[in-house]
């Protein structure tokens, strides 16, 4: 791909144009997009005008831009997360059905738990997750799964800080957080009381590979002080039954 004046190749631009889009800025104008991305006005414009053409970009109304269909639609023919998400849906319906709360599943991605589906009762407590969102691997249920049974360099990364505190409770000092990984490694299963929100307790179990390495973290979000075992059962069981599913 040519390069821009500033060594930024098209390959860059286009992921940081596409950067700009958030769970929570789901549309935004070309000037907009420019600035957040750090991309010149007039070359801003003529990415999201060529993005737009092809279908990956979609204008509204108000002439804002969003994320266009053509674009999932490339995304999920072929996707690894869409695969598992698939497997696990059955199963994670059920874990619904008994516990109530919010039940998830996440995966590893960038160094951070990527969330790849939750289904979410109508009188569930607080949670600080989403479809697509993104938690810290140390401050999360799910997280600290993962980073469990992460490689060494995913954990010395990890641990190099910095361990950013979202409340009283996250586990920021390394020693700390090297003796709560080594726990999730012998229980199993990971329990956060408070590590994202005040209010809420995280309850996560790993999924397996056909190679035993873990691929995603199934979660659920219980309000803080519940009883975490009754949740715990359920976890477990759907993530042997999606291992089964998968043919392992």
């Amino acid at each position: 791909m040519a390069n821009s004046p500033s060594g930024d190749s098209m390959t860059e631009r286009l992921v940081r144009v596409l950067e700009t889009f958030t769970p929570a800025r789901t549309a935004q104008t070309a000037a907009e997009i420019g600035r957040r991305s750090g991309i010149p006005s007039s070359t801003a414009h003529r990415i999201v005008g060529e993005l737009v053409d092809a279908g990956l970009l979609e204008r509204d109304a108000q002439h804002r831009v969003r994320v266009g269909m053509r674009l999932w639609e490339l995304a999920t023919r072929s996707s690894r997360a869409l695969r598992l998400r698939q497997a696990a849906l059955p199963f994670m319906e059920r874990v619904q059905s008994r516990v109530r709360e919010h039940t998830q599943l996440a995966i590893l991605e960038q160094d951070e738990a990527l969330f790849i589906e939750q289904l979410s009762g109508s009188a569930a407590g607080s949670n600080a997750t989403r479809v697509a969102g993104r938690l810290p691997l140390h401050a999360s249920s799910s997280g600290l799964v993962l980073l469990a049974f992460g490689g060494p360099d995913l954990q010395q990364r990890v641990l190099g800080g910095p361990l950013a505190r979202r409340t009283a409770a996250t586990i920021v000092d390394p020693d700390a957080l090297r003796r709560k990984l080594a726990e999730i490694r012998t229980l199993g299963h990971a329990i956060a009381p408070g590590y994202i929100a005040d209010v809420s307790t995280g309850v996560a179990v790993p999924v397996h590979d056909e190679t035993g390495a873990v691929i995603a973290a199934l979660s659920v979000v219980l309000p803080h002080g519940a009883q975490t075992e009754p949740a715990l059962v359920e976890l477990l069981r759907a993530a042997r039954d999606i291992e089964r599913e998968r043919g392992l």
